[in-house]
């Protein structure tokens, strides 16, 4: 770098030592251009145009004539894209230079460098977009992302692992809070720990004016040209640099296959923004240090690097060249936020950023709202949070605009003193003192009653039946599940003692209660929300909570409540911070009551349904999640007397009322639990009950396509469920089935053969939605008693089986074994047409015989949240009826479900649970 320019007016900015456009003699010996130069030299010694025109033309031709050219399709390559991007590759430091559609397109594909299995380490603090993109690979790509505070490079080195760590993804600054990464360091940790990953910055908010994270040892950078290097909103565009041949030849292999290169009409457009970038950005930092300066003396916490409080400054300063044109600021008060955008008539409206126009909006509600507001809260991302883009107007009518939008919105007010009037920060006066708005119900105990988010929730999951595949899934076969219309319920209940307490009704009356403050929590190890848990359990909490929190005597005398027990204390002290460590309150104190209307135990679920409600209310309880208000009816309220069907929830044809983001956090953490309660699941079971419908699973290590899969279109499917009430080891019946390949290795492998075949078959018609509903039922009946004789074949079949299976015969009927077999459960399909008189004495021989007989759908919906809710009421406000008129509604401690939820007999609870209001269900 050489000296800095003497601007006065300006800030002080080095000029740029980097590669100068070629002389037309290589005699001359010529000084390095400066930044501002090379932006405005449009240089490429290797592409001279034939007319010597001094833009570069506009090649808008989708194809070339000619064999053996330059160019043949513009897909693959375009002359004026070509000019771009050597152009751009002279300001960035780099080798090789992509530009495509957009910012999210070149992370898009960045990321498609990644495989399954692949970690990558991010941010904590990250755009929307990104968030947003590495959540969808985590959940459908098979990519580990571990959110981290890179402001700190010893966090980020501990999770960068040889081996497993393949991208680091770094902002700095971050978006929106202004988060300084020291790139250098973190680079060179990266190159030390683990050699083969790649450090990935998203430079947008510098621009290579600013910053040229590459010459700090990334390895790949990228902008979104829609923002600075662009700079008039024109157009949107994504530039990838890099030094790397190799990388480079991968991305351009991406970028050719997919087709997302830039047009060239837009390459046109964004070689003209950028000749004017240096200039229009030395304008917009100049008038953000401004404002910067102006918020700060009135007050407001400001987030912008130039300010000289920023923390980690002079990180920012030794790896960047200024502090860019972006800040943001709190007010304290989210109304007070929204008033303030609002009164402002020169700063327009909007998301993004980089414009010659000055815009500003709140991330949480605009560019952030896709991040769900407990992880927004867990990463430090204040509500309240206003973002200032300043563009190129005139800094006094920036500052002027702004000021009357603050006293507009009543954030700061006027007053005369000695010298004149002067701005300040508003305040309310009381008892003769000031005290800021921000902090006034701090100062004076003002606290929200507890009703106004500390609500109820009601959930609800299916149940399973394994239709096709079982035992042969094991050894690689296709396993056809689908979710029950019998389900496990579960029910929160704000308490105001520091405790928390459980009661599981159908397990013996089991109930316990815990001290927030006592338990374990040098044992627990906090899984912040974006991180998932670790592949393995933590024995040391397992160990701690057995030990220390699950030793009365009672839990001995019901192994199966207290193993529901250790399950949920698990995910609590994984979910919750310990008390103390947190500013956001410390852990929930909550009652959580289950209930069943299915079988415990009988191979229907049981364990994973009730996984999911567990995870689910804890997950709502501490706002990790949140759910969608209620559609509004789409007919008129119906008339005094006349009866609301509710949501029905027997099939969605589709449509999703829980986000699908929403269902998975619930699946993985439903996993976790499943893990607790078996030990090692292969998460069929908590996937049905998440998502409801039906799924094909293959086990991985296998030659066929492994994963789980939803079977599209199924249609909901009618079903007798037969509990045979025999018990059974699981684990020694797939011993046994594994025992008798070994020892006939052939038949075994012929039976799987033909189950695959089965479930192939069986897939297809339940995913066929042209086929009549008459030849689906049939052709589903006909492979339900080939697959069970089969199973009977592998000896997982039982003498109560069997027995079902000849008295459901003798009424036209095909029934089969699911799940482990062995006792359990029988599952018998029943056609539309069969009439309910033939069903009554049917189910009536069934318990003649001993045996529990339930008549369910198959297919419907997954995990169920009861909505809406009302903030006047302490919980649901589909409940209030319980409590109205009674002095008890006016109770700030009363739980008015709570009640007849552990009451109410079983055989009436499905019928009860599902009048309590309209549900949401994914």
């Amino acid at each position: 770098m050489t000296a800095p320019d003497d601007k006065p007016g300006h800030l002080q900015k080095p000029s740029v030592d980097l590669p100068t456009p070629e002389p037309d003699s290589p005699r001359l010996q010529r000084k390095p251009y400066k930044f501002a130069t090379l932006c405005a030299t449009v240089e490429n010694p290797d592409m001279k145009d034939q007319y010597g025109s001094s833009s570069v033309p506009i090649y808008q031709t989708a194809t070339f004539k000619g064999m053996g050219g330059d160019f043949d399709y513009t897909r693959s390559g375009n002359p004026t894209r070509s000019h771009l991007e050597h152009h751009l590759a002279k300001i960035s430091s780099a080798e090789h230079a992509f530009v495509v559609s957009s910012g999210m397109a070149a992370l898009d594909v960045i990321t498609r460098l990644l495989k399954p299995g692949d970690e990558v380490v991010a941010g904590d603090d990250l755009y929307g977009g990104t968030n947003r993109l590495l959540t969808y690979l985590k959940e459908h790509g098979g990519v580990i992302v571990h959110h981290v505070d890179t402001t700190d490079p010893e966090i980020v080195k501990q999770h960068i692992k040889a081996g497993k760590t393949a991208m680091v993804l770094l902002e700095s600054p971050t978006n929106p809070l202004l988060k300084i990464a020291d790139l250098a360091k973190i680079s060179a940790d990266v190159k030390e720990r683990a050699p083969a990953a790649i450090v990935v910055v998203d430079n947008t908010m510098m621009s290579p004016y600013l910053q040229r994270p590459l010459e700090h040892g990334a390895d790949i950078v990228y902008d979104s040209a829609t923002k600075y290097l662009s700079g008039h909103h024109d157009l949107m565009a994504g530039v990838i640099s890099c030094n790397s041949d190799e990388l480079a030849k991968k991305m351009a292999h991406v970028i050719n296959s997919v087709g997302n290169a830039l047009s060239p009409f837009d390459s046109f457009l964004l070689l003209r923004g950028t000749k004017t970038l240096a200039v229009r950005m030395d304008r917009q930092q100049t008038s953000a240090m401004a404002v910067a300066e102006m918020l700060q003396s009135l007050g407001f916490t400001v987030h912008y690097p130039g300010l000289k409080n920023h923390p980690r400054r002079e990180v920012h300063e030794r790896i960047a060249n200024g502090p860019g044109a972006v800040l943001s600021f709190t007010t304290g008060d989210k109304a007070m936020s929204e008033r303030i955008v609002g009164a402002t008539r020169l700063w327009g409206i909007s998301v993004s950023f980089g414009c010659v126009n000055s815009l500003i909006s709140m991330p949480c509600a605009m560019s952030h709202a896709s991040i769900d507001p407990a992880v927004r809260a867990e990463r430090g991302l204040p509500e309240d949070l206003i973002r200032l883009c300043v563009g190129i107007e005139d800094p006094a009518d920036l500052l002027d605009d702004l000021r009357h939008a603050l006293l507009e919105a009543g954030a700061i007010t006027l007053e005369q003193g000695v010298d004149g009037h002067h701005y300040i920060r508003a305040s309310v006066q009381r008892e003769g003192r000031t005290i800021s708005r921000a902090v006034e119900k701090l100062a004076f105990n003002e606290q929200e009653r507890p009703k106004k988010d500390q609500l109820e929730w009601f959930v609800s999951a299916p149940g399973k039946v394994i239709l096709f595949g079982e035992h042969a899934v094991v050894h690689g076969v296709t396993a056809l599940a689908a979710s029950v219309d019998l389900r496990c319920y579960g029910l929160t209940g704000s308490r105001y003692d520091n405790k928390v307490s459980v009661n599981f009704v159908d397990l013996g009356n089991f109930y316990q209660e815990w001290d927030i403050a006592e338990l374990p929590w040098d044992a627990a190890s906090h899984i912040s929300p974006g991180t998932d848990h670790p592949d393995e359990l933590d024995a040391k909490l397992l160990d701690a909570i057995s030990t220390r929190a699950l030793t009365a005597s009672s839990f001995h005398d019901n192994p199966t409540g207290r193993n529901a027990a250790l399950t949920f204390l698990y995910l609590y002290m994984s979910l919750c911070a310990a008390p103390g460590s947190s500013s956001q309150g410390g852990p929930p104190a909550f009652h959580f009551s289950a209930r069943a209307s299915l079988p415990v135990g009988a191979g229907l679920g049981s364990s994973a349904s009730f996984s999911t409600c567990a995870a689910s209310s804890i997950l709502l309880a501490t706002k990790r999640i949140s759910v969608p208000p209620l559609p509004a009816p789409s007919r008129p309220p119906q008339a005094e007397g006349e009866d609301d069907p509710g949501h029905v929830h027997v099939s969605h044809a589709g449509r999703r009322a829980i986000p699908q983001s929403t269902a998975g956090e619930v699946n993985k953490w439903a996993f976790v639990a499943e893990k607790v309660l078996h030990g090692n699941p292969s998460g069929v079971d908590n996937s049905v009950a998440v998502f409801g419908g039906a799924l094909a699973y293959t086990r991985p290590g296998f030659t066929r396509k492994s994963g789980m899969e939803p079977i599209q279109g199924f249609k909901s499917l009618r079903f007798l469920l037969s509990n045979t009430k025999v018990p059974r080891n699981t684990k020694a019946l797939v011993a046994g089935v594994g025992v008798k390949k070994q020892n006939e290795p052939e038949l075994v492998n012929g039976i799987l053969d033909s189950i695959q075949a089965i479930s192939d078959e069986a897939r297809r018609i339940l995913a066929d939605p042209e086929l009549p509903r008459e030849q689906q039922v049939e052709g589903i009946g006909k492979l339900i008693v080939e697959n069970h004789a089969f199973l009977r074949e592998l000896g997982v079949s039982h003498p109560a089986l069997e027995a079902i299976k000849s008295m459901t015969a003798s009424f036209g009927l095909q029934t089969k074994l699911t799940g482990a077999g062995g006792g359990g459960c029988a599952v018998t399909l029943i056609p539309d047409n069969f009439s309910e008189e033939k069903l009554k004495e049917l189910i009536a021989d069934l318990v003649k015989n001993g045996f529990e007989a339930y008549v369910t759908s198959v297919g419907g919906s997954g995990l169920g949240v009861l909505s809406p809710y009302d903030p006047a009421h302490h919980g649901l406000a589909s409940t209030s009826s319980e409590t109205e008129g009674s002095e008890e509604s006016e109770d700030e401690h009363a739980e008015p479900l709570r009640s007849s939820f552990e009451r109410m007999p079983v055989d009436e609870f499905t019928r009860w649970a599902e009048g309590r209001g309209r549900w949401l269900f994914v």
